[in-house]
């Protein structure tokens, strides 16, 4: 049975409502005034407006380089989801504690937070930095302004923990996902008169299809890599808007594409086919009829994907933490990516829950996965703290 301290920590965690439309500031002061009951200074990194908030803080020796402990504060919306009970009030029954953020991530924090008195009173040898984040669940946009902050640090970790829910498997990858939008800009015409003008949908549609053969080219002629539940790059069209009415050939169309990429792939190759194929192909039809007309293509969105060595020290310090030998890949992204690539830090994901609970209706965590947890923190007390 988890320790009644995490089990307070993480209802408490669970009632702040921040999803991420909403600010986190009265979690992020919760956690800040807790580690400052401690003796903990924080350091936090605002968005412009100061509505949120990113929390740094390290505990123990300062003069040497530690385990970076991280997740992300932010939740996914309830909105239309059928809970059986109160989503932001934790319930326990059948061995499971239901609430949002329960599983992905905020059960993890908790545990965390739970367990620094401990940590503390046996006195640290090696530090144990804290990197909570906002708005991962929106792009990992926090993540970067506090990735800024640390490469300033005069010493940064020497390797991070991201405790996204993954059963306390050892995941040592997962994809890259780049996001974009894309406008493509017709020329109205009354649809008797269709010729003479620039159908936008239609234009759209065709560089679609193009990406819809690039998708299926990667899914039967790779690369692949074996360890991903789907062993290859993804290519995505996820939303489309366009025309006003039947009869008026249509000005405008936007749509969004994605694609997810394995560590085989290159996503700038990817880019540069559909960007290339739009406007070279597609396009010059487009401004033989009207030179306004054409595509306007942006990545609004990169995250990198992560790609550790599993011969990496992190790797194995952690297999050593989890009590396992095996490694894994996810097809989901996270903050480990950026952490890695933007901030020189090696990263291996580890945390407890299951992704297959996440943004889900009646979204939960057992009990068995924070007692895993938990051994997990002790057995990183005893590698960090003093004999």
């Amino acid at each position: 049975m988890p320790r009644a301290e995490s089990l307070e920590m993480i209802a408490k965690l669970v009632a702040f409502d921040t999803t991420s439309r909403n600010s986190n500031m009265q979690l992020i002061s919760h956690i800040q005034a807790y580690l400052s009951s401690l003796g903990i200074a924080s350091t936090l990194v605002p968005n412009d407006d100061r509505s949120k908030a990113s929390l740094y803080a390290t505990l123990g020796p300062t003069d040497k380089p530690g385990v970076m402990l991280s997740g992300h504060t932010d939740v996914v919306p309830v909105d239309g989801q059928d809970w059986t009970s109160d989503p932001f009030s934790v319930v326990e029954r059948d061995g499971k504690l239901f609430g949002r953020g329960t599983s992905d991530m905020k059960s993890f924090i908790a545990l965390v937070l739970a367990k620094l008195p401990q940590f503390l009173a046996r006195g640290l040898d090696t530090p144990i930095h804290l990197a909570f984040s906002y708005d991962e669940e929106v792009g990992c946009v926090g993540v970067r302004p506090m990735i800024e902050m640390i490469n300033g640090l005069p010493i940064k970790p020497r390797m991070a923990i991201i405790g996204e829910p993954t059963s306390m498997r050892v995941i040592t990858g997962h994809k890259g996902k780049r996001s974009y939008a894309a406008h493509v800009r017709g020329l109205e015409a009354h649809s008797s008169l269709a010729p003479q003008g620039v159908n936008a949908i239609e234009f759209a549609a065709r560089l679609i299809a193009y990406m819809q053969g690039l998708a299926r080219t990667l899914q039967t002629g790779g690369p692949f890599d074996e360890l991903y539940d789907v062993r290859h790059t993804t290519v995505h069209v996820g939303t489309i808007q366009g025309g006003t009415a039947l009869n008026i050939v249509p000005k405008d169309c936007r749509f969004q594409f994605e694609f997810r990429y394995i560590g085989g792939d290159d996503p700038n190759t990817l880019e540069s086919a559909i960007i290339e194929y739009a406007k070279k192909v597609i396009e010059p039809e487009m401004l033989a009829i009207d030179p306004s007309t054409g595509f306007d293509i942006k990545c609004y969105n990169d995250m990198p994907g992560l790609d550790m060595n599993v011969d990496h020290e992190v790797v194995t310090f952690v297999k050593s933490l989890a009590g396992r030998n095996d490694h894994g890949k996810v097809a989901f992204g996270t903050e480990a990516g950026l952490f890695q690539k933007n901030g020189g830090i090696p990263c291996v994901v580890c945390g407890p829950g299951s992704i297959d609970q996440a943004h889900k209706p009646n979204e939960f965590i057992s009990l068995e996965q924070l007692d895993k947890g938990e051994a997990f923190l002790d057995r990183l007390m005893d590698r960090v703290c003093n004999p």
